[in-house]
């Protein structure tokens, strides 16, 4: 019998190959039986039809709602992110009519952490601004934009997950004061990194680049709110490599503009893609990034093996490595 596999197609490339590579559906061919596609049609939302089509889906950027497995027809039985968050898929329901959901944690630590420093380094460097300066013919105006040196600095990071982890220790070497705010994680797993937990007040007070690196649920939505950025240094600045939505992205767009910190870097916003008319996009003190900054060939082949072998462990009857609890 056949095990049939749906893949989104927002997984392909403009001229139409696979984003991860082509090698990374070598995986599939651990088990004969997996017949796979890309889906036709190209959807925001999973609708029940497709949900009916298939035994597994690896999904990118398309909901998985509650909607989505209404029918008694469903017949996939596992979800399979392509990343590490899964706040689009309502895990929950999915978790009531029997599908299991899973991610890719490890694949996409080293790539975050990497693309977090990369942010840093460019605020720190004011990379943007001497760019600028060098193309406009403005090189006489340099020493108006003296950089952060990071040796005398405190780094703050919300969340030491794996991702805070990797980035903890890929950060360490750079000799700066590290402070991290999560309840959740060992103070001593902490302290082994080099770092020292504390309450997110203090990390906040406290640190000279904030970097948020949780996961997106009731309790960090909006964590990053008015009162948390008014407890910055005006100096500081914010970066965020987790979900737009662990910012109230109207009281971050109100503390860039009225200089209550000093800038900000962002990978994720509230709203994806980001509207024309978003202030954020008009602030010469913030760099953007279209959600993709971790993005290189290497994290994506890597995501692409780590979800996709989820699929497959699940045809041959074993359970993934990285299933998200219900």
């Amino acid at each position: 019998m056949s095990f049939r596999v749906g893949l989104t197609r927002d997984l392909l490339t403009p001229a139409g190959a696979p984003s991860f590579g082509e090698a990374a559906l070598e995986v599939l061919a651990r088990n004969p039986a997996i017949e796979w596609e890309y889906l036709p049609e190209s959807v925001a939302e999973i609708t029940p039809a497709i949900m009916a089509r298939y035994d597994a889906l690896y999904v990118n950027s398309p909901r998985v709602s509650a909607a989505s497995v209404a029918r008694s027809d469903c017949s996939v039985k596992i979800v399979a992110r392509h990343g590490v968050g899964f706040d689009s898929v309502d895990v929950k329901a999915l978790a009531a009519r029997g599908v299991i959901t899973t991610n890719t944690p490890v694949a996409v630590r080293r790539p975050v952490a990497v693309a977090a420093l990369t942010m840093i380094f460019a605020l720190a460097g004011k990379l943007f601004v001497k760019d600028r300066l060098t193309r406009e013919g403005r090189w006489n105006e340099r020493t108006a934009h003296m950089g952060l040196g990071l040796t005398t600095r405190t780094l703050g990071v919300l969340g030491a997950g794996g991702i805070g982890r990797e980035f903890l220790a890929l950060a360490r070497p750079f000799g700066w004061r590290m402070l991290v705010a999560d309840p959740f994680v060992d103070a001593k797993v902490v302290e082994d990194l080099g770092a020292s937990r504390v309450e997110l007040g203090q990390m906040l007070a406290q640190s000279d680049f904030v970097v948020a690196m949780v996961l997106l649920d009731e309790r960090t939505r909006h964590l990053m709110d008015a009162a948390a950025f008014a407890t910055m240094k005006r100096s500081a600045y914010f970066v965020n490599m987790a979900r737009g939505p662990v910012a109230d992205e109207p009281a971050l767009i109100a503390a860039l503009s009225e200089g209550v910190i000093a800038g900000a870097g962002l990978d994720v916003f509230e709203q994806e893609p980001v509207a024309a008319d978003n202030p954020l996009l008009a602030m010469d003190n913030v760099i953007l990034a279209p959600h993709s900054l971790c993005w290189t060939d290497e994290c994506f082949d890597r995501i692409a093996r780590e979800g996709l072998g989820c699929v497959v462990d699940f045809s041959l009857g074993k359970r993934p490595a990285s299933v998200v609890p219900a």
